[in-house]
């Protein structure tokens, strides 16, 4: 905003007193002392600061509260609109407001305030975000959303004022999202004029060009629509039924949109201008459509019936395209005065003050019911922008309707898959489904549903979801579900895996254990519970050394001590003078397995010189030995020399299909060869598991048997040894 000094005179009392009236011709109980307090504070607040028009930055709050006036709205959200651009733009506090004027007002402020604090380089996040907060404070109190589309038609009214950049900007956000925001709630006549003012800004010469050609045409279509109007009424008369009839224009923007979808002239779009018929009752609807039909021939695929099955934004009306004489068409709206009143003004008609009662909180409940599922079901996303995109395909893509097998009707966005139609019906259903057909076929589950379409879910007896899905289905129900589901198995099996080789662990090393020590030990690592370290261990986040290095080990008698420590000598010595491997014929020399190929017993061999460690023994054809530096001065002849219990660490790494109890079918598979797991690492992406293993093996005959017995296990497609470092045979 600007300061200028040579600001056009606006006289806002006289603006507020304007307000004042409107509010007195629906409520006259308002509290006026409460709206000029709202009205001197604001206008303080903005005092000095001006639009880019130079008018006074508060006319602009007025505008919208007038706007909202029109609309017949409570005291409390005229006051929201006063003072709405205050915490964003002025030295106040939101705790500002909510002091001066409860909580609610601060609330609706708040959801239509910008979010400015992020720290956040990139443009497209932060209003991502914005947006984000907006539809949560909609979710909470629906009058949010009509201070926003107030303020946002009055900024597109006077768009004229801005750098052309800055209009194409606006415009767009306005057509891309809050002109479908009005249609979502309902608010058919906010939303025709935002999508007319963008469309204007967006593609002016096409914007002149309908509109020239509307003035043009208009006393032809005003004849037209009225040789149906006079017989009509008479027969509507003649059958008993109360009603009015009346024109309505076809706004620019969807005409236009008309003629790209069905690549006409404007010469050939029928419907410029419709005829509504408002009738008194539900029943006088049908009738009256029976009478239009009796005397008018409607077009078989342009009936629709919108009262027996609303729009997902509470929209109810028939609609019929007739013939009428001469070879024209003409659509024809049919509905009560009420489903008028909620066509034209959408969530807004239920916040209109009402004599002796308020907002119908019920049926606002119903109508954002489904918004605050959304916000459900995304409340994990944390990428703003993907929240965003997965937004706009609940709340501001066309619908489609499909039909189950009973006949039931269901609403999903356009795009939407037999998957989504699936978890629609019941998460369980959605878990267990192997297949679908569509209209008696069978159909993938990546099919893209249509109208009409009729929708049968083949299952299974268990549940059989995969991550794979979730780049199929379009829904928020459907991905949270997924989701869910997704991550309680992984977490499940990482549990288990962690609590595996953490016992192993604490066995081996004789550490002094109690469940409460665990616990203990979980939250001083930052894990708020003993479960969720364990699927960090399972998950090979944390090593299982670092946990026992936490725990105290069994105190030791004198006379244990000394047996361990002759043990642990014995051990060593064993070490040293068995390693399993003769170097050159001898058995007493320093010798270390090299990690890089991992060798055991019944692998062709060869050792290599070292500096400082002995002899360090590879694989036959291990790349290591390649290089050039090593000089073959420094490879000399190893053979085999283990004891029959001797242990050694192989790796493997296994790709498998992507199920629950898949670890626990491993484990018991390295169970049933009698292998101890040293160590372990679970991770899925795209339907495949991966699961490495680091197990303990005699010999190659012994590893083997652990390979034989896995490739059993239901669903695995490799095994793998470690090779890092082997030359490829």
């Amino acid at each position: 905003m600007t300061r200028r000094a040579d600001a056009p005179t606006v006289d806002l009392t006289g603006m507020m007193e304007k307000i004042l009236a409107k509010v007195r011709t629906y409520n006259q109980h308002a509290d006026e002392d409460k709206l000029w307090f709202g009205f001197r504070f604001a206008s303080a607040a903005h005092e000095g600061q001006l639009r880019k028009s130079g008018e006074p930055f508060f006319a602009h709050a007025l505008t919208v509260t007038s706007i909202l006036a029109d609309l017949r709205l409570d005291v409390d959200t005229l006051i929201a609109a006063m003072v709405h651009d205050v915490v964003e733009d002025t030295r106040y506090e939101l705790d500002d407001i909510r002091q001066r004027f409860g909580a609610d007002v601060a609330h609706m402020v708040d959801g239509v305030t910008k979010i400015s604090g992020i720290r956040n380089a990139n443009p497209d996040a932060r209003k991502a975000e914005t947006y984000r907060k907006l539809v949560l404070a909609i979710a909470q109190d629906p009058r949010t959303v009509l201070i926003k589309l107030a303020d946002r038609l009055h900024n597109m009214r006077t768009i004229s004022a801005l750098k052309p950049d800055r209009q194409q900007d606006i415009a767009q956000e306005t057509m891309d999202v809050y002109a479908p925001l009005a249609h979502r709630f309902g608010m058919a006549r906010i939303k025709w004029e935002l999508e007319d003012l963008a469309f204007k800004v967006l593609q002016p010469e096409r914007y002149f060009e309908i509109e020239s050609g509307i003035n043009q045409t208009r006393t032809e279509r005003e004849r037209l629509i009225q040789r149906l109007v006079d017989p009509l009424q008479a027969a509507l008369d003649e059958a008993g039924i109360s009603c009015t009839l009346a024109g309505r224009p076809k706004h620019f923007y969807s005409i236009f949109r008309k003629m790209k979808a069905q690549d006409i002239g404007l010469d050939r779009v029928y419907d410029l201008l419709a005829l509504r018929v408002v009738t008194p009752t539900k029943a006088d609807c049908y009738h009256a459509l029976g009478v239009l039909h009796s005397h008018y021939p409607p077009l078989a695929d342009r009936i629709k019936d919108y009262i027996a099955t609303p729009k997902p934004n509470g929209y109810q009306s028939l609609h019929s395209t007739v013939r009428i004489p001469g070879g024209k068409y003409i659509e024809v709206q049919i509905r009560t005065a009420e489903m008028h009143e909620r066509s034209e003004l959408g969530i807004a008609a239920h916040w209109r003050y009402k004599e002796g009662g308020g907002a119908d909180k019920a049926d606002l409940a119903d109508m954002v019911k489904w918004l605050r599922q959304i916000m459900e079901w995304e409340k994990d996303v944390d990428d703003p922008r993907e929240f965003m995109k997965a937004l706009k395909v609940d709340f501001f893509d066309d619908e489609v309707f499909v039909f189950s097998p009973g006949g039931d009707v269901f609403q999903l966005p356009r795009g939407a898959t037999p998957l989504d139609f699936a978890f629609r019906i019941h998460s369980e259903v959605g878990f267990r489904c192997t297949g679908a057909k569509v209209n008696g076929r069978i159909a993938t589950l990546r099919s893209e549903l249509h109208n009409g379409d009729s929708i049968e879910i083949l299952t299974g007896k268990n549940p059989n979801p995969s991550t794979g899905w979730l780049d199929i289905v379009k829904t928020s129900r459907a991905r949270y579900h997924l989701r869910k589901w997704i991550k309680s198995t992984q977490y499940q099996e990482s549990v288990k895996l962690g609590r595996e080789l953490l016992e192993k662990d604490i066995h081996r090393g004789k550490f002094h254990v109690k469940v409460d020590a665990l616990v203990d030990i979980s939250q001083q690592m930052g894990y708020s519970a003993l479960d969720k370290l364990l699927a960090a261990v399972g998950r090979g986040e944390v090593s299982t050394a670092k946990v026992t290095g936490r725990l105290e080990p069994l105190q030791e008698s004198a006379a244990e001590k000394v047996f361990t420590k002759g043990k642990e000598l014995y051990g060593a010595l064993l070490r040293r003078t068995s390693s399993g491997v003769r170097v050159a014929g001898e058995d007493n020399l320093m010798v270390s397995f090299a990690r890089c190929c991992q060798p055991i017993p019944g692998d062709g061999i060869v050792g290599l010189i070292t500096r400082g460690r002995g002899v360090s023994v590879h694989r036959m054809g291990c790349s290591n030995l390649n290089d050039p530096n090593l000089g073959a001065e420094r490879l000399i002849e190893v053979t085999w020399d283990s004891r029959p219990d001797q242990m050694y660490l192989v790796k493997l790494t296994i790709e498998a299909e992507d199920r629950k109890n898949l670890i626990m079918d491993i484990s018991n598979a390295l169970s049933r060869t009698n292998s101890n797991l040293s160590s372990g690492d679970f991770s899925a992406e795209d339907d495949v598991a991966t699961v490495t293993l680091v197990v303990e093996v005699t010999n190659l005959n012994n590893l083997e048997k652990v390979i034989k017995e896995l490739d059993k296990v239901a669903g695995v497609q490799r095994i793998e040894r470690f090779q890092l470092g082997v030359a490829p045979s």
